[in-house]
């Protein structure tokens, strides 16, 4: 097996201290860091992001190898920046006002760095005008809305009629989930993409990110 095969097995796993071994290893023995990256890290997290969607794994397995996959991120981020490689694009990820639920975010969140896109991550609580001030400054492609509860679901709504109103409602793909989120209402307040789960949903932003 692979030293990269090693990464994602133990990756799947959860063995953080091990991956991180592993990703340094690698790094001495002059694989690139993009390499080590796309075929160790993320490779992992792709099987695992599978894995969740056919409910083969749940929640718990998701949290602990997406830990494993940071630590391997921290031996690998500063070698990636000096050799130049830049994230997939750039996602604004929140969970709308009125609303404190945060663990389907979160796991939207490392499906996304799974997929090598740079999350920029508000929080909860998460008024329209933020999600827009933060997509703007950051250079974002993708605003990112997540609701638990009927009553806040309102509050995406609120994200397109601002983007409309300034004029920009064409420059950001505005993604919706959460519980109560169905893909008529996507179309009923005129977001761009519903998926029902973190794994579809970092799937999805990949493949706009691609095309942008």
């Amino acid at each position: 097996m692979s030293i990269l095969d090693e990464i994602s097995e133990n990756l799947q796993k959860g063995k953080a201290k091990i991956v991180k071994e592993l990703v340094q290893s690698a790094a001495d023995s002059g694989i690139d860091a993009a390499v080590i990256l796309e075929q160790g890290l993320l490779a992992g997290m792709d099987i695992i992001g599978t894995k969740f969607k056919k409910n083969e794994i749940y929640v718990p397995e998701v949290l602990i190898a997406a830990r494993a996959m940071n630590t391997g991120m921290e031996v690998l981020k500063p070698l990636l920046v000096s050799s130049g490689v830049k994230a997939k694009g750039k996602a604004v990820l929140g969970t709308v006002r009125g609303d404190l639920h945060d663990i389907g975010k979160n796991l939207v969140k490392m499906m996304m760095e799974g997929k090598g896109i740079e999350v920029i991550d508000l929080g909860t609580d998460v008024p329209a005008e933020r999600f827009i001030g933060a997509a703007k400054e950051n250079n974002a492609r993708i605003i990112a809305c997540s609701a638990l509860l009927t009553t806040t679901m309102t509050e995406m709504k609120k994200v397109i009629e601002l983007l409309a109103e300034q004029g920009i409602r064409e420059n950001f793909i505005v993604m919706i989930g959460g519980a109560p989120v169905t893909d008529s209402y996507r179309e009923s307040i005129g977001a761009d993409i519903y998926t029902p789960d973190a794994a579809s949903a970092a799937e999805e932003a990949a493949r706009v990110l691609a095309q942008a």
